[in-house]
């Protein structure tokens, strides 16, 4: 027995730490379980009382490596601090953390409450310098060895994994064969179920897309249980997105044998404690690419094909990147524009009254604070159109090979989905007939197997049964063939593609993919001098070219005269009044902006507007109301007068144009007299 272990040390309880790293090792090195818990027997021999000993086993399976899921290391720390603890015993004093701060916390705080620190190597006492350094080169040795042990069989793995040796679990639809290379699975309804999601990503070009149309139909995929009473076996359900993803961008479906396509990173979290999270590494820091190293389902080519896709697919990543996938909405461009003033990708806003009226919209330096407004707003439908009308003419010499291939892929999608309906019915009859098999085989006075076998056969058989009628129905409800009416409906619409472009019944989603497979990307320039706006489009074959779209007049300017038309109405006014110029421009077939015909109050009102001088034809014996007036001596409202009470006549061509007035000698004498005889005018005269 230790001197270092005294009266006082044996008056608090001693506690046993017990701990495993992995379920692993708790489940086959018994032997080192059995060690730890023998150190009870060690604790009584140094006459700790039996009542007084406590086994902390609840961290059994947890890695030393961090404290946050040892809740018996917790409990521990928490009892020495406080001084409730005599003595801590373990089998390796390594084995209480591997981690530095939490061993060396430990160590300090049973220094500072006088615990000991008891393992089979003898008996420590943390407040003495000696003992003290001892345990801590003891942790820095663990740590290394832990260090050594790790880059053995890290090395021993990579080396491995460089031959393409190294094994681990396949993905459904690759096999381990009888001499370990991987092959093909060759059940061929898994064969056609991932053959047939890496065609609907082509066809489709999203994951949701595979998802959905394999809810529809009704299909199911497989996974392969690891491990367990079901190892090595088919589990069928239904297709998820998650399982979509996980295909696309794994490379062994492309005959390459990959390795180090994960990384194990260590972060700190909110709490304080050291997490570890496994994190995708990029694909040119793979540390093992063996190209043809099996047989695959896609070449590597698609594969890079379907990362690309699968990175434009994503709505939360760069924004200089083009939106794959074609979507439901009513812009037809959307993902295919890009601003000539900033470079950023043009979104889409939809306003109106439910969102009926969607615009192309650039607000990315509005949005950064570089500007005021944004750099492109314009209606979607103009630009929608002038590409559909050229992309409409570019497919015009290829409507009916467009029309044979796409029956054509029809026809193999609906193989596809028809073959694995039947090999599923196929599977299901196999697994009816081994059930009679397998009643037949049993003897028939052994009832009690007899009749467990029988109700296995009859539950084959309605499972058969079941899956018939939910293939037929299938095949009713989606109608799969293509029958020889339905081939040449659709020869027929090749020949007016058009018209079938333009059909109501025509989804907004479906035009898009096929711009997607011509048009690359287009680039949308604003010229706001000339009311033009340039759509610089680019073919995926490389080629490019302008198209000149003019957006329609604002609202004022649709009700606003044109220049023209204004220009002509002062021409006409040098020699015509205003009742002669509206007749002579209904003459000529034009139309005013808001009635049917043009006439006098038109015509005054453009005048007006645009300050045209009425016609001067004034005759050589005509006098105007300034001219009489001074001739006569009195003032223009004298004058006015006399044109108001029908004293004098006069001419006007219309109203607001002056007065011309014709005297002959006989009126010119009786305005004399008039005016001679007046008081009133007489004295207006002397006072003027």
């Amino acid at each position: 027995m230790s001197s270092k272990v005294q009266e006082h040390h044996r008056v608090r309880p001693a506690y046993i730490y017990v701990r495993q790293s992995t379920l692993g090792q708790v489940r086959h090195h018994q032997e080192s379980t059995d060690r730890q818990y023998a150190l009870k027997a060690k604790a009584e021999q140094m006459q700790w009382a039996p009542a007084t000993i406590q086994i902390l086993d609840r961290d059994l399976g947890q890695s030393g490596q961090q404290s946050s899921n040892r809740e018996d290391f917790k409990r521990l720390v928490t009892d020495v601090s406080m001084g409730r603890v005599g003595a801590v015993f373990a089998l390796e004093a390594s084995r209480l953390a591997r981690s530095d701060l939490d061993w060396h916390r430990l160590i300090e705080i049973c220094a500072i409450s006088n615990t000991l620190v008891i393992d089979e190597d003898g008996c420590y006492d943390p407040a003495d310098f000696n003992d003290a350094l001892l345990l801590g080169l003891k942790a820095t040795i663990a740590k290394a060895e832990l260090h050594f042990i790790r880059a053995r069989l890290q090395g021993g793995k990579l080396n491995k994994a460089q031959r393409g040796e190294l094994r681990f679990p396949l993905a459904v639809g690759l096999r381990y064969d009888n001499t370990g290379q991987t092959v093909l699975d060759p059940d061929q309804e898994v064969q056609g179920a991932v053959r047939l999601v890496f065609r609907l990503f082509r066809e489709t070009g999203s994951a949701y897309g595979v998802v959905q149309h394999f809810s529809q139909n009704g299909l199911r995929f497989p996974k392969r249980a690891y491990g367990g009473a079901w190892d090595g076996k088919l589990i069928w359900g239904r297709l998820s997105h998650g399982r979509v993803i996980g295909l696309l961008k794994n490379p062994s479906y492309a005959g390459v044998y990959s390795f180090g396509r994960y990384r194990s990173c260590k972060q700190i979290g909110p709490d304080g404690e050291v997490r570890s999270s496994i994190q995708r590494t990029p694909m040119d820091s793979w540390q093992v690419t063996l190209h043809d190293h099996h047989p695959g389902y896609i070449t590597w080519e698609e594969f890079e094909r379907n990362q690309q896709s699968l990175a434009r697919n994503r709505t939360n990543g760069e924004e200089t990147l083009l939106s794959g996938p074609a979507r439901e909405g009513l812009a037809l461009l959307q993902g295919l524009l890009l601003c000539a003033k900033c470079g950023a990708r043009i979104s889409v806003r939809y306003q109106g009254n439910g969102g009926i009226y969607p615009t192309y919209d650039c607000n990315r330096r509005r949005r950064e604070g570089l500007s005021s407004t944004s750099c492109l707003n314009v209606r979607c439908d103009l630009l929608d159109t002038a590409v559909s009308n050229r992309v409409l003419e570019m497919l015009k010499p290829a409507q009916l090979e467009l029309a044979v291939e796409a029956m054509r892929q029809l026809q193999q999608r609906d193989e596809a989905v028809s073959r694995q309906w039947q090999m599923r019915i196929e599977r299901a009859a196999y697994e009816a007939q081994l059930a009679e098999r397998r009643y037949e085989e049993v003897d028939p006075s052994n009832r009690l197997v007899a009749s467990t076998l029988e109700s296995r056969w009859n539950d084959a058989l309605l499972k058969l049964s079941e899956v018939k009628a939910q293939c037929e129905e299938q095949q009713k409800k989606e109608g799969l063939t293509v029958t020889a009416e339905q081939r040449t409906k659709v020869m027929a619409l090749a020949r007016d593609f058009p018209r079938l472009w333009n059909a109501p019944s025509t989804k907004a989603k479906d035009k898009k993919r096929i711009l997607r497979l011509l048009i690359k990307d287009i680039t949308v320039e604003r010229l706001a001098e000339k009311r033009l706006v340039v759509l610089h489009l680019r073919w995926q074959g490389g080629a490019c070219e302008d198209i000149e779209v003019r957006p329609p007049p604002k609202a004022a300017d649709q009700v606003r005269y044109p220049d023209e038309l204004v220009q002509h109405v002062r021409e006409l006014a040098r020699e015509l009044t205003d009742e002669q110029i509206a007749e002579a421009l209904n003459r000529e077939g034009r139309k005013p902006t808001k009635s049917k015909t043009f006439n006098v109050s038109i015509i005054n009102w453009i005048r007006y507007k645009h300050r045209i001088p009425a016609p001067q034809l004034k005759r050589p014996e005509e006098l105007t109301v300034q001219e009489l007036a001074r001739q006569f001596g009195v003032s223009a409202h004298v004058v006015y007068y006399w044109l108001e009470r029908g004293i004098i006549e006069a001419r006007r061509l219309n109203r607001g144009a002056p007065y011309w007035i014709t005297l002959d000698a006989t009126k010119k004498n009786e305005l004399r007299t008039w005016v001679r005889n007046s008081t009133k005018l007489n004295t207006q005269r002397r006072k003027s």
